[in-house]
């Protein structure tokens, strides 16, 4: 945390004398910090404190830190073209990058409810920013009312949740079972996990999704797929630990409405004609296996939801800045008219392959682990959403199978026929960097099972 800060106040110095330097300060600063959190998640680290009771970090937050520090160093790597060369703001621009980022990495460390509370809804700022500020149409305005309206209304009676809390108890810290004595146990449940459950997001609470990813320049699509989206399975474990939630209806109605909707989802992915809409639908069906591995109540399920996070986090990043580098060749994302990538630019379409095939859980990838994780953490709890669980793992596979060929196969348009210069090194820098630590720990794990 501290290398970090007085990484950002580096950079914040440098930015002053060139914005080359400041750019490529960031990204390597990035890399560098991801490459130490990522070590210190592998190591017993057990529970770490500092600030006294202000920031703890364990193996959850070590996680999802070094998916914030990667993430968002490869997110500003990837607006090379479209930000610093076309000198659209560049400064700005990795500026909010930069909060975004280090409001991530304190909203995932913080030991206080209220303090998580101000820094998960100030996360909505800078992104909100990148999204009118660089984005592609006049519809991102649209883009970020709706973003806006979801989350901050869905998190309203989490907060007052917190301020009855504050009111009886005087401390809002993570794991305190301050919530018993105001009775009705299952309404405070469902209370505090809505501002969750919109952030995760579910089906029926998801309308926000696919249009801030379709109106996003392509680092904002990293950033709210690969790391916003985590926010809501993060609260949720750490919410669990703290409710004592006894209702089994109240589960057996979450497990309704997660899975069910995450099939519903998947299905309506085949709907899509927008490359990028396809790929934010099918987060929202990935996250309802994450929001049933969070209320089967076992650690299987709770280490099975880190893992899915982590690894859709990854994966989805890279999906959406192929489908930005796909934009790039044909100005359009359209199903219709996308085809014949395999001709036209077969490194790209390389890494469309390997993105889908991680993207349908492909052994020995870390999307398989989670998924088989979840799948049994789902079952220990009721055999009867084996089914559910079972057709949105097929449906998973078929989309996934659906945007590669539907992409990469068939003829090229003719207007676009003599050719075009795409600048592949980034694309293979970028996607490789994405692939190497799902194959590397998936694989490590398959060892070690």
């Amino acid at each position: 945390m501290f290398s970090l800060l007085f990484m950002g106040g580096i950079m914040a110095l440098t930015g002053l004398f060139g914005q080359t330097l400041f750019w490529w300060n960031f990204v390597w600063g990035c890399v560098v910090m991801f490459l130490v959190g990522f070590e210190l998640w592998f190591s017993s680290v057990g529970l770490a404190s500092c600030w006294g009771e202000v920031l703890v970090v364990d193996s959850y937050s070590f996680g999802l830190v070094s998916l914030t520090l990667l993430v968002s160093g490869l997110s500003v790597l990837a607006s090379v073209r479209d930000v610093q060369k076309s000198k659209n703001s560049s400064v700005s621009f990795v500026s909010w990058v930069l909060i975004l980022t280090l409001v991530l990495i304190i909203c995932f460390s913080l030991s206080s409810l209220f303090s998580f509370y101000i820094m998960f809804e100030f996360s909505l700022i800078p992104i909100l920013l990148i999204i009118l500020g660089w984005g592609y149409q006049p519809e991102r305005l649209q883009a970020g009312k709706y973003m806006m309206l979801y989350t901050v209304s869905a998190s309203l009676p989490l907060l007052v949740l917190i301020l009855l809390v504050l009111t009886e108890g005087g401390s809002v810290f993570w794991g305190w079972d301050y919530c018993g004595g105001f009775g009705r146990g299952w309404l405070i449940t469902l209370c505090a996990s809505l501002a969750f459950l919109v952030k995760l997001p579910i089906y029926g609470f998801h309308l926000w999704l696919p249009k801030a990813h379709v109106e996003a320049p392509v680092a904002g699509s990293m950033i709210l797929a690969g790391v916003l989206l985590k926010l809501g399975g993060y609260g949720l474990i750490r919410l669990f630990y703290t409710l004592s939630v006894s209702s089994s209806l109240v589960i057996t109605m979450v497990f309704c409405l997660g899975l069910g909707g995450g099939v519903i989802a998947s299905m309506v992915c085949f709907a899509q004609n927008d490359v990028k809409a396809l790929v934010a639908y099918s987060s929202v069906g990935h996250m309802s296996l994450v929001l049933g591995g969070v209320f089967s109540n076992t650690d299987w399920g709770w280490l099975g939801c880190l893992l899915m996070m982590v690894a859709h986090g990854l994966c989805s990043s890279g999906m959406f800045f192929l489908a930005s580098e796909t934009y790039s060749c044909y100005n359009t994302r359209s199903l219709y008219l996308v085809k014949g990538g395999l001709v036209l630019v077969p490194g790209v379409a390389l890494c469309w392959f390997v993105m889908c095939a991680i993207n349908m859980a492909a052994p020995p990838s870390l999307n398989l682990w989670g998924e088989l994780m979840l799948g049994i953490s789902v079952l220990s709890y009721s055999t009867g959403f084996g089914i559910l669980t079972g057709v949105m793992t097929f449906l998973s596979g078929l989309y996934s199978w659906y945007i590669y060929s539907a992409t990469q196969h068939g003829q090229c348009p003719v207007w676009i026929r003599g050719g075009i210069m795409v600048e592949e090194y980034v694309n293979y820098l970028i996607s490789f960097s994405l692939m190497l630590p799902l194959m590397v720990v998936g694989a490590g794990l398959m060892t070690f099972l």
